[in-house]
């Protein structure tokens, strides 16, 4: 590569984005919708809840398309009223983090105030290797409702974690603890820091829309790794059932996610912002290249 062109590649002055689908696995209608956002959006990364039912359909998937960045969605929550999934272990060897029905606390808050480090620790090893087991390659790690970034202790499973397996873990500043110890760990060689993280707003989505949400952030999108999480699926009958009153995250913000990131709106947006797509691998190079 051209010496002048190696530095532009690895210049912070670039905006670098990866559209990063969360909770593939959750249902048929998620993992339905993520497969198309990656085949014909702009989305090129996703990660997969292990504890969840369609979890095998898009392990087999990432098997057959070893092409996306795929991670794992470590999960230590349940945020539904009516639909509920376990640990992967059996409940009762991971007592701190069920609810008395068995299933997954319901909130962050739970999972801050309940949640043994050991059994976080040895549940979410059971995810990684379940997965791998099963003959998943991931890309990296990153955490459902960012549950690990609830406490400083918390955090530190998830940087060993990274470690253990030789993963790159998920960080951003906008979702850690808040205290100088958790602050650090992005600097970890485990992590990937994101210098700038979106997820979709619920004041948007009751006003504006979630389309002019995104319009916002492509237009205002800073130099540096940028990355947008989205939770693409399908309004349908199933996904209605899953997300009973929940309507930030629900079943039409979702279909608005898919909508919006398989659109020429967006490709269009990107372009007129200069905005570069790039991959956990590609980043991991320029982060090591600019320490």
């Amino acid at each position: 590569m051209n010496r002048n062109l190696e530095q532009a590649e690895y210049s912070k002055d670039v905006k670098w984005l990866i559209v990063h689908a969360d909770d593939a696995g959750l249902s048929c209608s998620e993992n339905r919708a993520t497969v198309q956002a990656l085949s014909y959006g702009v989305v090129n990364s996703y990660s997969i809840m292990m504890p969840c039912p369609w979890a095998l359909e898009m392990v087999d998937f990432a098997r057959s398309n070893p092409r996306y960045d795929c991670g794992i969605h470590l999960t230590l929550t349940c945020e539904w009223k009516f639909y509920k999934f376990r640990p992967v272990l059996p409940p009762q060897e991971v007592a701190s983090l069920v609810d008395p029905h068995g299933y997954f606390h319901s909130s962050r808050d739970a999972v801050k105030r309940y949640a043994k480090p050991e059994h976080v620790r040895k549940e979410l090893r059971a995810q990684i290797e379940k997965a791998i087991g099963l003959g998943l390659r991931p890309t990296h790690l990153d955490t459902h409702m960012f549950a690990l970034g609830a406490s400083s202790e918390l955090l530190q499973v998830y940087k060993q974690l990274g470690e253990e397996f030789d993963l790159p873990i998920l960080l951003s500043r906008q979702h850690l603890a808040g205290s100088d110890e958790a602050l650090g760990l992005t600097t970890s060689s485990a992590g990937l820091s994101v210098d700038h993280l979106y997820v979709g707003e619920y004041k948007w989505f009751e006003n504006e829309g979630l389309a002019s949400y995104y319009d916002q952030v492509l237009d205002n999108m800073q130099p540096g790794l940028n990355t947008i999480l989205i939770h693409p699926a399908f309004d349908d009958a199933e996904m209605q059932g899953l997300c009973v009153e929940h309507p930030n995250f629900g079943a039409s913000w979702r279909q608005a996610d898919f909508d919006y990131f398989t659109s020429a709106r967006c490709v269009q947006k990107m372009a007129a912002n200069n905005i570069r797509l790039t991959t956990w691998a590609e980043t991991q190079v320029r982060q090591a290249k600019t320490i």
